[in-house]
């Protein structure tokens, strides 16, 4: 009970005179009769002397309220009435009335969820701690015990709206600070299990729910009531409806945004993708088409049931993809879902064009969809992408396409989104069969290419000179591309005329044919020509090398390998290149061209530079990306090389990872790039490299599920072997082959593979590349029973291991002959054969096959009856899944430790145990019919999504 006086809090006395304040305050504006006062102050039995301590009590706090005199607020003003005592103070000043009316706007028909929000945002923000702290008695028990009611309430109707007007994570941090006052208050622990739910952390959403259950039957000897329960097994099921926690809608004021769906969208697997790229500085112009984007966006709203296609086509370097990514990003409220955004590269001079599938591919990853709920066919992934953005406004921007064909599949399919699109070519067909609004972008207008060296080189030289500048704007055929350049180089010498530029221009000797088709006039060829002239020689030759480059971007690592120069050195010859608009810096530190810039240097390194010069510098980058590749293959599962690697080139510098999340981020950022090596190496003449960077690749892209890319790398491999006769780089495309085979469960075309490979294995007598294949072999055959072929595989793969003195190789097969003989029975020497894996785990310091391992010896522990090793091997088993990002793993360690502590008569921490497992399969996306979580399901007495019957509930024997 405080009082606060121009911002200070007044010293207001002991415990008595602060309850005499508090009687008095709840009645603000009414006359409290002594007798109440009493009562309140001292019980129903008050003491001799109460009513004269009251008198002294009131006396004192009347020469308080005379203090509050000139403090910002009308005075309060302590009075004698008939009635009683009578505090006279505006009901806003006093912070329990004033929590009641922003309550009860709140609560007020009309007002829009934005209002109610705010409404009981300030409500909230006027709790500070217990109420009435330190105040005994019945009466101030009474009040606050009604006043925590209020404040509940409030949490919740405030929960409810403040989840639908900002992102759920908004709403996390203050429920979890109110449950911590009120722990067992079910529609709190509801809306924070929603808002977790929604944000990705399901886990932790089950962990509330455990807590609260336990505290319900520990304290109050029941269970949740049925609300919570029926969100907590939607939670376990992954599907539980945004009836709660959804971001709202936010537009711009200056366009309606498109119609929002009724049906509840599924929560994102995690936070809204936002994929736009950095906008072009300095963007001028443009506004007829800007205000044509903005009324197809307006219109929207009046298409309910479809969704709204743009495609903006031009010749290249015209600016469509600046224009795209301008008003983008000027759009991006009116999409407060996401954003996503993919380069096509439907006229990379290279060839690599972007299929359908990879795109895709991209969108599911960037919308956080785990690999393993990711289909295998193109067709299931998009319906899977589609399903994801169904009721949602997400704006989907496909940059430089090729055709209509590689942008279908890329569409979203429900009305609320909106896809821009950019080509060379203008898609009729999209006009045709989707309802596509098509729109031209021409060149730049006299005035504004005018007004876009005004914003480059200011006013005052640009209006110096302007028969110059209509000169300069004429030969650059009014594309930005092209002027961009000119400026850049103008930019550079501030004190050279215009006119000598424009001269310059005028007689350069270089005039060169059309690119691509016809597309770019010759006069935008000479503007490169003259712009690569006035580069400095190192700056030259890189811009010409950069033309060797696979693409779609590079990372200075890379460059500086392509060069054959020091990193340092490197980042001063690109920031050159970057100056003179030459070459583009993207976000992390990587750097693109522009198609038409590419194919003009792809053109200048096969003129100027010698077939030897350019081998070599091709195979220095080559060298690089296998070599860091190699690195962060063997930093995601540590084990040695099959087929060591030849040394690199001088001057091919592996890039330095330190550890697992590093090589992963590596692979994330480059695997791209070198998928599209793993095509073009062949026509370098590196038939070796195409091999050898598929075999890099195949752990990450196996552990991120792109079956896809896995098959495409590894037919190329094996082409490309074969070509060079190679038998250990056919056996590891089959390798490669197999695997994808393997997980797109096509066991017999996976199996073909397999034995090839160990036929060229042996054939080459490489021991590793055996002993992986009999690994392969041993687990395909423990998945389909046959546990004595399986245990041979083993054997082979142990022998093989033994050969080359692989020690992680060798613990592996270790780890899984004892794995083989406990499903046998024979638990003993499975003991044995586990411990002695270990071991050799713990001296190579691979994590993940500690992991299995202690997995592993938590099981046979189990059945020989040590309950207690078996409960600490398993926990030691999560630690490791966890530490090293094994889900899959994680969640059947937790099944088995579930059911040891179910079948020691645990069933409150065997039912934690499995209900942590079934929120990591929702997370991955396990269907009902994966054994794991069929499994799961039934332990639980969980129905299944056909509504099969549950389980017993039982905890198994």
């Amino acid at each position: 009970m405080e009082l606060q006086i121009q911002g200070r809090t007044a010293e207001v006395g002991p415990p008595q005179r602060r309850t005499v304040l508090a009687a008095l305050a709840v009645d603000t504006g009414r006359p409290v009769p002594a007798d109440v006062l009493i009562r309140r102050v001292w019980g129903a039995d008050p003491p001799d002397g109460a009513r004269r301590a009251l008198h002294a009590h009131v006396a004192r706090l009347r020469r308080l309220c005379e203090q509050t005199e000139g403090s910002g607020h009308p005075r309060l003003r302590l009075v004698r009435r008939s009635g009683g005592y009578l505090l006279e103070a505006r009901e806003d000043q006093v912070d329990i009335h004033r929590f009641r009316q922003l309550a009860g706007r709140a609560r007020e028909t009309g007002r829009t969820d934005e209002a109610r929000a705010a409404l009981l945002r300030e409500a909230l923000g006027l709790w500070h701690g217990e109420p009435l702290a330190g105040l005994g008695g019945q009466w101030a028990a009474r009040v606050r015990e009604a006043w925590r009611r209020q404040h509940v309430d409030a949490a919740v109707a405030w929960v409810q709206v403040e989840s639908r007007v900002s992102d759920p994570v908004a709403v996390i941090g203050p429920l979890t600070e109110l449950l911590e006052a009120y722990p067992l208050v079910e529609p709190l622990t509801e809306a924070l299990m929603r808002a977790l739910h929604a944000v990705g952390r399901s886990a932790e959403a089950l962990d509330c729910y455990a807590d609260v259950r336990k505290r319900l039957a520990e304290e109050l000897g029941t269970d949740p009531g049925a609300e919570l329960r029926k969100v907590h097994e939607a939670i376990l099921r992954g599907g539980l409806a945004e009836s709660v926690v959804r971001p709202a809608s936010r537009t711009p004021a200056r366009a309606a945004p498109p119609a929002r769906p009724t049906a509840a969208a599924t929560p994102w697997p995690g936070t809204a993708p936002g994929q736009l790229p950095m906008g072009v500085q300095g963007f001028i112009g443009r506004g007829e088409e800007l205000a044509r984007l903005e009324a197809i966006l307006a219109s929207a709203a009046d298409q309910p049931s479809a969704v709204v296609i743009t495609a903006v086509s031009g010749t290249a370097g015209v600016g469509k993809t600046a224009l795209a990514v301008h008003w983008a990003r000027r759009a991006q409220r009116a999409f407060p879902d996401g954003q996503l955004y993919v380069n096509l590269r439907g006229f990379t001079p290279t060839g690599s064009v972007l299929s359908p599938a990879e795109a895709v591919r991209g969108f599911l990853d960037a919308l956080s969809v785990p690999p393993a709920r990711i289909p295998a066919g193109l067709e299931a992934q998009v319906g899977l992408y589609r399903s994801l953005l169904a009721g949602r406004r997400v704006l989907v921007v496909l940059d430089n396409a090729r055709d209509a064909e590689q942008v279908r599949p890329l569409l979203p399919g429900a009305p609320g989104c909106l896809a821009l699109i950019t080509s060379r070519r203008s898609l009729t067909g999209l006009a045709a069969t989707e309802g596509a609004q098509l729109l031209t972008v021409g060149m730049l207008a006299a005035e504004e290419a005018g007004e876009l060296l005004v914003r480059r080189l200011g006013a005052e030289r640009v209006k110096a000179d302007p028969d110059a500048v209509r000169e300069i704007v004429g030969r650059c055929a009014g594309l930005p591309l092209a002027l961009a350049i000119v400026a850049a180089r103008a930019a550079a010498q501030p004190e050279l005329p215009l006119a000598a530029l424009a001269e310059e221009l005028r007689l350069t000797d270089r005039r060169l044919d059309a690119l691509d088709g016809g597309e770019a006039s010759s006069e935008v060829r000479a503007v490169f020509s003259w712009s690569y002239r006035a580069l400095g020689q190192e700056a030259a030759r890189l811009f010409r090398l950069l033309g060797l480059h696979p693409g779609p971007d590079a990372a200075l690592p890379a460059v500086a390998a392509l060069a054959g120069v020091p990193a340092a050195r490197a980042r001063v010859l690109v920031a050159e290149l970057v100056r003179g608009h030459l070459l583009t810096e993207q976000p992390a530190g990587r750097y693109a061209f522009h198609d038409l810039l590419r194919a003009y240097a792809a053109e200048l390194v096969a003129t100027h530079d010698s077939d030897d010069t350019r081998r070599t510098a091709a195979h220095r980058l080559f060298d690089h990306y296998l070599h860091t590749a190699h690195r962060a293959d063997a930093l995601l599962t540590p084990r040695p090389s099959p087929t060591p690697l030849p040394p690199a080139r001088p001057g091919a510098a592996a890039e330095e990872l330190s550890g697992h999340r590093q090589a992963q981020d590596w692979f994330t950022a480059e695997h791209p790039v070198l998928l599209a090596a793993v095509e073009q190496a062949p026509a370098a003449g590196l038939h070796s490299h195409t091999w050898r960077l598929a075999s890099a690749l195949t752990t990450y892209l196996d552990r991120h599920g792109n079956r896809r890319a896995l098959i495409a790398a590894h037919t190329a491999a094996l082409d490309a072997a074969r070509r060079e006769d190679d038998a250990v780089g056919q056996a590891e495309a089959h390798r490669g082959l197999g695997l994808a085979e393997d997980r797109l469960d096509r066991p017999d075309a996976a199996r073909a593979h397999y034995l090839r490979a160990l036929e060229l294995f042996g054939e080459a007598g490489d021991h590793a590349g055996q002993a992986r294949i009999h690994q392969h072999l041993s687990r395909m055959s423990e998945a389909q029973g046959r546990h004595q072929q399986a245990l041979g595989h083993a054997h082979d793969s142990l022998a093989h291991h033994r050969a080359v003195d692989d020690r992680a190789g060798q613990s592996a097969a270790l780890n899984h002959i004892g794995w083989i003989l406990a499903q046998l029975g024979d638990h003993q020497q499975a003991l044995t054969h586990c411990r002695q894996a270990l071991e050799l785990a713990q001296e190579t310091g691979d994590l993940n096959g500690q992991a299995h391992i202690q997995d592993s010896l938590g099981y046979i522990l189990h059945r020989l009856g040590e309950h207690a090793e078996a409960v600490d091997r398993y926990q030691q088993a999560l630690d490791l899944f966890h530490q090293t990002g094994d889900r899959h793993g994680e969640a059947a360690g937790l099944v088995c430790l579930g059911d040891i502590h179910g079948a020691t008569g645990r069933p409150y921490p065997a039912r934690t145990a499995w209900t942590h497992a079934l929120a990591i399969t929702a997370e991955l996306g396990l269907p009902d019919a994966d054994p794991l979580r069929a499994g799961l399901l039934e332990r639980l007495g969980l129905p299944s999504a056909d509504g099969s019957a549950p389980g017993s509930g039982q905890v198994p024997d």
